[in-house]
């Protein structure tokens, strides 16, 4: 008779990782950064527990869009005012706050949840090619 092997919280130890997003496609590499966020790229994965991995993105200025979606794709926001509502290109996202895109991207492929909340927390993203987490001597994501 086989055993079921559950993952137990205590098991679980993160590692950090880093990547360079310059010249990276925005969706190819949120897509990346979702699944190792989630833990899907380990054995030990269980949809109910964090067992994903911290990813820092450095050069978060350098990501590149295809097509046309600097100019079509729009991200609306509500400020809860009457005529409150808000609306900015990804061209315009990108000048100003490129650290957004991507982690709006990322947003929107982990679960809705408390637990998608508390992966969110292990992404940290920065536009220069300096970060300030060395002491955790981050590997670089394997392609």
């Amino acid at each position: 008779m086989y055993k079921t092997y559950a993952t137990k919280l205590s098991e679980v130890e993160p590692v950090w990782f880093v990547v360079d997003a310059s010249g990276l496609t925005l969706g190819r590499l949120a897509t990346r950064i979702a699944v190792v966020l989630r833990g899907k790229h380990k054995p030990m994965f269980s949809p109910s527990l964090d067992t994903g991995d911290f990813v820092v993105v450095i050069n978060a200025e350098k990501v590149v869009v295809t097509g046309d979606r600097l100019d079509q794709k729009k991200y609306y926001r509500h400020s809860l005012y009457l005529g409150g509502l808000k609306e900015i290109t990804l061209r315009r996202l990108l000048e100003t706050h490129p650290e957004r895109a991507i982690e709006m991207a990322v947003r929107g492929m982990l679960p809705k949840t408390p637990l998608g909340r508390q992966m969110m927390l292990k992404l940290k993203i920065y536009c220069g090619g300096e970060h300030p987490h060395a002491a955790q001597q981050p590997t670089a994501l394997p392609a």
